[in-house]
């Protein structure tokens, strides 16, 4: 998709709602988005790795990703009957359904290129199981991989698929 194709679209997506002041409007964006939502911990070092994977597996840009913590995330969790401050998993928005742990996983593979789609067989694994070992990582995951004091600002090329934008 070209710059201006990808601009236009993005306009379509809430990525430039304001309050007027300049700093991003969460609830008028979140009635903006129409492409599907993975929110995720911005402070997790495996969780930032993986988002920039799958921004490199995902070619026709269909995802946008916010962190939990941002105000975007946190308006999105609530419209969705989740606590504003749940972190204990990645949530994929899409539409009005909202998926967690192991679920949003692999929904998410199944739409990327390359082989991350095969990894969708898992499902097949009973979903109390695929959640124990999801939960099992994420337990462990700071003291693994570690954690940043705050969210870090993504470089411009993975900055455009965030659903706020205006990041400073």
């Amino acid at each position: 998709m070209s710059d201006d194709a990808d601009r236009a679209g993005a306009a379509n997506d809430g990525d430039t709602a304001s309050h007027g002041d300049d700093t991003p409007d969460p609830a008028a964006i979140a009635d903006e988005i129409q492409r599907p939502v993975l929110l995720f911990d911005g402070v997790c070092n495996l969780c930032n790795r993986s988002i920039r994977l799958l921004v490199n597996f995902d070619d026709a840009g269909r995802f946008r990703f916010a962190p939990l913590q941002s105000p975007i995330g946190r308006e999105l969790l609530t419209r969705y009957g989740l606590e504003a401050d749940y972190f204990e998993s990645i949530v994929l928005i899409d539409g009005d359904d909202y998926y967690t742990k192991s679920e949003a996983a692999l929904r998410v593979c199944r739409e990327l290129d390359g082989p991350l789609p095969l990894l969708y067989a898992l499902v097949a694994v009973p979903e109390g199981l695929r959640n124990r070992v999801y939960d099992f990582v994420g337990d462990h995951r700071y003291q693994v991989f570690g954690k940043k004091e705050e969210c870090p600002v993504p470089d411009e090329e993975l900055r455009r698929r965030f659903v706020e934008r205006s990041l400073g």
